[in-house]
């Protein structure tokens, strides 16, 4: 099963087209205004509509209130809510019995301790998503370019259903596929060419190394 690939933080229908036709099983809608990804509801409904049905479509929030995701939920119409900010375990089953959507919980992740986290989601979280812990005097919880230490993942029970995140490029995703056995992977900010500005060569670049660390994998069960 190839790997899926969820490209974040798109702002224009030429990037959500060309992400599909390179083989995006996810596109991802950024809606925290301090991102340079941000997007309005109604235009990320706008280009979700040209490619609905072939990706999943999810909207990525940090610590949205009710009114917020009424407005996003809306006007995209979601596969998936992705929550990336500090939002409880009871945020989610709040959220999930709102929307009646699958939910990806977000973690930051910088050392062993960070991954004990996940416990608390378990049952509740449909997927995690892995990311770095934001540099010191970030204001972004994800979209900083770093990685963390793929070697903690070792220690997750094989059951976690994850997406990883961070700092991936098309130099190092070879690296990172190889050390974590990735069923699932994010890119955002690896393939622009300035903050939110999504580059289509960078893309294919991306796609192309992702393929060719398939080719040389040995790949065994799946994930949904």
């Amino acid at each position: 099963m190839k790997t899926q690939v969820k490209i974040c933080g798109l702002k224009t229908a030429e990037a959500a087209e060309r992400a599909v036709a390179l083989g995006a099983s996810h596109v991802g809608f950024i809606f925290f205004p301090k991102s340079p990804r941000n997007i309005e509801p109604d235009d990320a409904g706008r280009i979700a509509d040209r490619i609905r049905g072939q990706a999943k479509i999810v909207a990525v929030t940090v610590n949205a209130d009710n009114d917020e995701l009424d407005e996003i939920v809306s006007a995209l119409n979601p596969d998936i809510l992705q929550l990336h900010g500090s939002e409880d375990a009871e945020r989610l089953l709040t959220v999930k019995a709102m929307y009646g959507l699958p939910v990806m919980k977000a973690l930051s992740v910088r050392e062993a301790s960070d991954l004990e986290k996940i416990d608390a989601y378990i049952g509740i979280a449909d997927r995690f998503l892995f990311d770095a812990k934001p540099p010191k005097g970030s204001d972004l919880p994800g979209g900083n370019g770093v990685s963390f230490d793929w070697k903690l993942l070792d220690a997750l029970d094989g059951s976690v259903d994850y997406m990883l995140s961070g700092g991936l490029n098309a130099d190092n995703i070879g690296e990172a596929m190889a050390q974590t056995s990735a069923r699932a992977i994010d890119i955002s900010s690896g393939v622009e060419s300035a903050p939110g500005v999504k580059d289509l060569k960078l893309m294919e670049s991306f796609f192309n190394a992702v393929r060719q660390a398939e080719a040389g994998m040995p790949r065994s069960g799946s994930r949904t």
